[in-house]
């Protein structure tokens, strides 16, 4: 279970960063429609992506990592617990049937 209060960080505000960084490190004043283009991206879909409008899908993923020298994984993971952490705040637990008692959950195979 996730630390219900501290929110973790949406992908598109590392990728915004990572993106400044990138502005800093080379001196060259990249956009978001040029770096759209080189994901194979729309410039919608990434500034969607940037201003925590919309998720990183796996295929994006691959992209990031590619296009960033990172780990898809990193990706994926920031996603999850920015997802998973959003359900544990819109899902009242209380309203759930319980089918199982105790600790008698599933066991790994």
């Amino acid at each position: 279970m996730l630390k219900r209060n501290m929110r973790p960080a949406h992908p598109g505000a590392i990728l915004n960063g990572m993106i400044e960084g990138l502005r800093e490190e080379s001196q060259q004043p990249y956009t978001i429609t040029e770096i759209a283009e080189g994901l194979g991206v729309s410039r919608r879909m990434l500034s969607m992506i940037v201003n925590q409008k919309s998720g990183i899908s796996p295929e994006m993923a691959v992209k990031l990592s590619e296009a960033f020298a990172t780990n898809a994984d990193l990706w994926m993971n920031l996603q999850k617990k920015y997802d998973l952490w959003q359900a544990e705040k819109k899902v009242n637990r209380g309203s759930v049937r319980h089918f199982l008692q105790g600790g008698a959950g599933l066991q790994p195979a």
